[in-house]
């Protein structure tokens, strides 16, 4: 979906169904039709595998207020930059003995990590070029079975109905990440590819509340694009909107709640437009930033947080 979005695409072409040859469809759990051509071909989108990184001080070509996905695991601290993400949106990696495929989609604003040990075994992901409800479909390069990220599972082929465990990582900026994690590592920006990586090429999607392509389940108590911090306990979703926490921010405490029995607290950082979630034993939870529509279209029974008023 590299594509400036002022560039107009023609209608029929973005919204046409294409022939999903080249992954394994067998027992797919969504609709044939609601998968939609993003634009690029089958790893048109190039992911990245055990990328380059490099240390801070030698990231100079990000700046304090750059978006990075930051993962701490197994004692060591790597950030992600959007910028680069923008242009690959898988990317599989190593942090220690544990195997990762972090992945975004530009069009729901999501950056999520996953376990990529599965059945025993390191998968390797890729771009499908492939759409659902907006979000970015992956495949596995063994059996290439589809995954949703947002749906955290296999949606056809041999994994599926497989679930993706969802590691903790946090979507924030260059200067707060860094100031946590000194001694981070980052992503080079010589990932092999000629990409110009000084270019968003979303800029303009993500100022305005329109969509490229279609979504189930359209709710709205939200803004298209409002931001919320979306988690998944049990059976159970919940939305914690950015301008509800933000009523809150000036206390600088954290809001507290339970779900699914559990208690949490939603640490919001306003000026770095960054949210974590984490129990009664202060270990961080799983959770996602993520545009509303995108949120609610995969979890339409989603409850919403109010400050002032009940769920739902």
């Amino acid at each position: 979906m590299i594509i400036s979005y002022s560039f107009k695409r023609v209608v029929v072409c973005a919204m046409s169904v294409l022939l999903l040859c080249g992954f394994d469809l067998t027992n797919i759990t969504i609709p044939k039709n609601e998968i939609l051509d993003g634009g690029p071909p089958k790893d048109g989108i190039p992911a990245l595998t055990d990328p380059k990184v490099i240390g801070a001080n030698e990231a100079s070509y990000l700046n304090e207020q750059d978006r990075v996905i930051g993962l701490f695991l197994g004692g060591e601290s790597k950030a992600y930059p959007i910028k680069i993400l923008n242009w690959h949106e898988v990317i599989n990696d190593q942090m220690g003995n544990s195997s990762v495929v972090v992945t975004y989609c530009p069009l729901c604003g999501t950056g999520m990590v996953f376990d990529a040990l599965i059945e025993g075994a390191r998968l390797h992901f890729g771009v499908s070029g492939k759409l659902y409800n907006s979000d970015v479909l992956i495949y596995d390069r063994r059996h290439e079975s589809l995954w949703s990220q947002i749906g955290m599972k296999a949606v056809s082929g041999h994994f599926v109905g497989t679930n993706l465990k969802h590691l903790p990582a946090e979507h924030t900026t260059w200067k707060a990440w860094r100031a946590k994690y000194p001694k981070t590592r980052v992503l080079s920006h010589e990932t092999g590819y000629p990409r110009d990586y000084s270019r968003d090429p979303y800029a303009d999607y993500a100022n305005t509340r329109k969509l490229m392509f279609p979504v189930k389940n359209q709710d709205s108590r939200l803004g298209t694009k409002d931001w919320v911090v979306g988690i998944i306990i049990g059976d159970e979703a919940r939305a914690y909107p950015f301008s509800e926490l933000a009523k809150l921010a000036e206390n600088q405490l954290p809001l507290k709640d339970s779900m699914n029995g559990k208690q949490l607290s939603v640490n919001y950082d306003h000026s770095n437009r960054s949210a974590q979630i984490t129990d009664a034993a202060g270990a961080e939870i799983p959770s996602v930033q993520v545009f509303w529509f995108a949120w609610q279209a995969f979890y339409p029974e989603t409850s919403l947080y109010r400050v002032s008023t009940s769920y739902k």
